[in-house]
């Protein structure tokens, strides 16, 4: 196999992107609805919550650097780390489904053995997939450029599946609920989204291929690996820049969820989704049409919304709205990153996103238009650094290879993996504990007066803040744009000279 840098097709971006819309319908999932699927659909309360959410997601982190450095030392005729994501697909969707169902007559504490139980396969099937695949995109080509382009297409596909999680899971379990309950709704609904995440790993693993290969005379050395890593700055700020990051998306989606359900104005949603003909008289027979079979009609009038999917379907439509603009601007990405490079893309779009989220606090509860407004907001500041983040991990490793001359890519994507999952396990977490702490939340009680003030102070003040501290730590991030280039210019005269070097087999 080539080591010099190559142009991917159309078609092995596309394949790459797939896998990343499957994980995304558990991870999305996890960030939007977990939180409270275990609070108030599987019926635990928010500290036995949070312990699982925290338990699972920091056992999930720990086995990364196990699975990126197996990665590193598979050798199949398929390379290092494709296998992974096709060995691993059909585990993932029977576990994925499992940690959504909920046990009829069982005791409470064999409930929460299940849920912990489930939600620990789960997370780790997800890293021993998802690491092998992420660490997959730093080795499919060695241009900078390509990589820019290649986690464009990912992160396309990525908000694709966010599109789809965000905009129909809420009316779907609302739908399957329909003559049966939440419990058996949510089976169902992540039955469906494991089908496809089976289909989607086998297209990635069926498009893709690996090119770029450790220098030849690279011995395999955790040791070493690990010691070289340690000295690598890069790798430690972009590392607590990734802890901050995912504690900001589990924090955020948990926080939401409830700012729109128990904040926000029922009546002021209602008159919104009225505009949009998404409303019938309460009484009146299902109607036909794909928006009924998705669950997208409120059936009701303004003085009977307590009990409705108001709530649900204007959240999952801000979802949507939020996602269908990321995606718009993810494809001007890679033309911002070669212009200013990766850096100050993701200094720009973290910094304005901090002050569009911190702009929510300041919303009143019937303000739905500013809501959508700082919805899309924030979502084109933040959109341009979803896919040059994870450009910049791959670069990361090039950093490694060109100080140390030592190539260790499935360890660099699993120790981001950890910072990643930490900062998963202490989003969800934490917002429980501060709600519980700060706000006496009572998951019995989410419309009391303490615990709203606490969802808007959550949703607002507290993400805004993590959004800044990114902000910072990305400023004393030493890689940008003119030390990209240069380390990969070097970095390709260096693998067409271990090429040139290395005899050619001789036909037998």
């Amino acid at each position: 196999m080539s080591d010099q840098p190559q142009k991917l097709s159309f078609l092995e971006k596309a394949g790459y992107s797939a896998a990343d819309a499957a994980a995304n319908f558990v991870f999305m999932t996890m960030i939007l609805f977990q939180t409270n699927f275990y609070t108030d659909v599987f019926g635990i309360t928010a500290s036995v919550a949070a312990t699982i959410l925290i338990s699972a997601r920091l056992w999930d982190a720990f086995a990364d650097p196990i699975v990126g450095i197996l990665a590193d030392r598979t050798k199949t005729r398929w390379g290092k780390f494709r296998p992974w994501v096709l060995f691993t697909a059909l585990p993932w969707c029977v576990v994925m489904v499992l940690a959504y169902t909920t046990p009829k007559g069982w005791s409470m504490g064999s409930m929460i053995a299940y849920a912990a139980i489930t939600n620990i396969l789960l997370m780790s099937i997800y890293s021993m997939n998802n690491m092998p695949y992420s660490a997959l995109g730093g080795v499919m080509t060695g241009d900078v450029n390509e990589r820019a382009k290649l986690n464009s297409f990912r992160f396309i596909s990525v908000n694709a599946a966010q599109f789809i999680v965000g905009g129909f899971t809420l009316p779907l379990v609302a739908k399957f609920a329909v003559g049966h309950d939440r419990q058996y709704a949510w089976q169902m609904t992540m039955t469906i989204w494991a089908v496809l995440c089976l289909v989607l790993f086998v297209i990635t693993f069926a498009t893709t291929k690996e090119r770029i290969q450790p220098p030849p005379q690279q011995k395999s050395d955790a040791r070493k690996d690990f010691a070289a890593l340690l000295k690598n700055s890069p790798w430690a700020v972009m590392f607590f820049m990734t802890l901050v990051h995912f504690c900001i998306l589990s924090f955020r989606g948990g926080a939401l969820y409830n700012y729109y359900h128990h904040y926000a104005d029922k009546d002021a949603m209602f008159d919104w989704v009225q505009k949009l003909g998404l409303t019938a008289p309460a009484g009146a027979p299902a109607g036909g049409g794909i928006l009924e079979t998705l669950g997208y009609i409120v059936h009701g009038d303004k003085s009977n919304l307590a009990n409705s999917n108001v709530a649900d379907v204007f959240n999952s439509i801000i979802n949507m709205i939020g996602t269908g603009v990321t995606i718009i601007v993810i494809i001007l990405s890679p033309a911002l990153s070669k212009k200013f490079g990766k850096k100050a893309v993701a200094i720009g779009g973290f910094g304005l996103a901090a002050i569009g989220t911190l702009a929510f606090y300041l919303l009143q509860p019937t303000n739905v238009g500013g809501m959508i407004a700082l919805t899309v907001l924030v979502a084109i500041c933040y959109a341009p650094t979803i896919p040059l983040i994870w450009a910049i991990y791959a670069d990361v490793a090039d950093y490694s290879e060109w100080k140390t001359g030592r190539r260790f890519t499935g360890i660099v994507f699993a120790t981001i993996g950890f910072a990643l999952k930490s900062g998963l396990a202490l989003g969800s977490s934490s917002f429980l504990w501060i709600m519980a702490g700060f706000f006496n939340y009572d998951t019995k009680l989410p419309d009391a007066p303490q615990a709203v003030q606490g969802f808007r102070v959550c949703s607002g003040i507290v993400v805004g803040l993590l959004f800044a501290v990114c902000t910072v730590l990305l400023i004393t991030y030493k890689l940008n744009k003119h030390m990209t280039l240069e380390m990969a210019d070097e970095l390709a005269e260096r693998r067409k000279k271990f090429e040139a070097a290395t005899p050619s087999p001789q036909p037998s």
